[in-house]
């Protein structure tokens, strides 16, 4: 079979992988069905022409295992079904056309729409389970596995998803390497095909001619797979939670008050093997921007703690910051702990795995990227073109990757940035302080102290010493200067001139 021979042949180690894993879930179908109970949706563009092919060579193969190959396969027995819309690219329906008849597909054509259409073919047909060529990133793919049953409300059904852990990288890698043919569309720089109404070649593949004609290069060209939908019209979809941008986002939230927890995961902490600098940058970096920290939090490398504190406070707070333990290291179980405390599985990103393909290059092989699996369905990657990776906001939970305070204050510095152009984090009036020190005692300012702290409810007034010999310092940290300054004038009055100093 020319399929199994090409990749056979190929030196490419990932597209094998991922070739192998896709054989394994179509023969394993192959087996649980008969060849009357299954079908193909078939829709002329390149996920589902991948997966024509990998189909070919799966019943080959199975057939070959059962030794019913007879020198060889001349007919391919699946049923295909193609829905026909009248919005569909002509290219698209002269290719599914002439693949039809190339390959000698047994095509039910379905003019109605998608649920109708195939509860009529069910009824018709002994039709169990229905191969789909339905890759993580879609916007079908949320909560489906290699084989997920149909959703309620639909005609019951199995779900085959044998390249649902493709990138578009892979998709390209297995058409070239097969030299199989692939709708004209994608020489002409369309990179993910709709209807003809909300799609457009991808502009990244732009190329101007002498004549000043815009033409643009085939798909496979395009360097980053994450931009695979770039071409397709995107509808906008709102940022979370307190947002405010600008002064705007000032003055909307001036009278209110965000508050923020951050947490640490790491055991090196908690055995005081390595100090948490991370943990006093960052929450110097919240109160900057007028939050209020409500608690800091250091978590054991164990996937409940990390959930179990989210959980908590995810519900508690505007948003949660949270640092250590993100990597492919057995330890690095924050991501696993943020899905299971918003109760959603680990799944593969496409999008984030072509980041790290271009990050770590040829490190990134194998069939399961594991940093590239993300909480389904809840993840919003955060860009930035200073940073090598983007940060991971799941609701109001965000990641950071930082290992180091000088990593932190890149990564805080890009988080603000993108603040100031989409509004994603409501930037309030920062606050204010004032440090006093005194040789006083501390029985001789604690009352003075205490009377204060109820005549200034809205200021935080702490007390601390460096050294116990040390001088007292005192601190007074609020949203108004003109109060601080107030609570400091009454503080002085109540002792001798010169007790108090302010100290910068």
């Amino acid at each position: 079979m020319e399929i199994d021979k090409a990749i056979g042949e190929s030196d490419d180690r990932r597209l094998k992988t991922k070739y192998n894993n896709a054989i394994y879930v179509i023969k394993r179908a192959l087996a649980l069905y008969s060849i009357e109970e299954v079908a193909f949706s078939f829709n002329g563009g390149k996920d589902s022409t991948v997966l024509l092919h990998l189909l070919r060579a799966g019943y080959f193969l199975h057939k070959m295992e059962q030794k019913c190959s007879n020198g060889g396969l001349t007919s391919f027995p699946i049923r295909t079904i193609y829905f026909e819309n009248s919005s569909a690219f002509p290219e698209i329906n002269s290719f599914t056309y002439d693949t039809a008849s190339s390959y000698g597909l047994q095509l039910d054509i379905i003019s109605s729409d998608f649920k109708s259409g195939l509860e009529k073919l069910l009824k018709a047909n002994p039709i169990r389970a229905i191969f789909l060529g339905v890759r993580i990133g879609d916007p079908t793919a949320v909560g489906q596995e290699q084989f997920s049953p149909s959703s309620p409300g639909w005609p019951p059904f199995m779900r085959v998803n044998p390249i649902l852990d493709w990138s578009y990288r892979d998709v390209w890698a297995f058409i070239l390497t097969c030299k199989v043919q692939y709708c004209s569309l994608y020489d002409q720089g369309y990179t993910s095909i709709g209807s003809i109404h909300d799609t457009v070649p991808n502009a990244l593949l732009s190329i101007s001619d002498s004549c000043c004609k815009e033409k643009f290069k085939p798909a496979y060209l395009l360097s980053d797979g994450r931009l695979e939908r770039a071409g397709r019209a995107k509808k906008f979809s709102p940022s979370i939670t307190a947002v405010g941008n600008g002064s705007g986002g000032v003055e909307s939230h001036k009278s209110s008050l965000l508050v923020a927890s951050a947490i640490a995961v790491g055991e090196e902490i908690l055995f005081g093997t390595v100090e948490d600098q991370l943990g006093l940058s960052l929450c110097r970096k919240i109160h900057s921007i007028g939050w209020s920290v409500s608690q800091t939090i250091v978590v054991r490398n164990d996937k409940d703690s990390v959930a179990e504190e989210v959980e908590r406070r995810k519900s508690t707070n505007d948003m949660v910051f949270i640092y250590g333990g993100v990597g492919p290291l057995h330890s690095d179980v924050t991501l696993a702990g943020v899905a299971k405390a918003f109760g959603v599985r680990l799944a593969p990103d496409e999008e984030f795995e072509e980041y790290l393909r271009h990050l770590i290059s040829d490190h990134c092989t194998g069939d399961r990227n594991e940093m590239a699996l993300l909480p389904e369905g809840i993840t919003e990657l955060l860009h930035h073109e200073k940073l090598a990776v983007p940060l991971v906001k799941c609701q109001n939970v965000i990641i950071f990757t930082a290992t180091n305070a000088a990593e932190l204050d890149e990564e805080w510095d890009c988080l603000i940035e993108l603040t100031r152009s989409s509004g994603l984090l409501s930037t309030m009036v920062p606050y204010v302080s004032k440090h006093l020190q005194t040789n006083l005692s501390d029985v001789e300012t604690a009352q003075p102290l205490s009377k204060l702290c109820l005549e200034f409810p809205d200021l935080n007034i702490g007390c601390y010493r460096k050294s116990r010999k040390g001088p007292l310092l005192i601190s007074f940290e609020g949203k108004d200067q003109t109060q601080i300054d107030s609570a400091v004038e009454s503080l002085c009055k109540k002792f001798h001139p010169g007790t108090f100093s302010e100290i910068h």
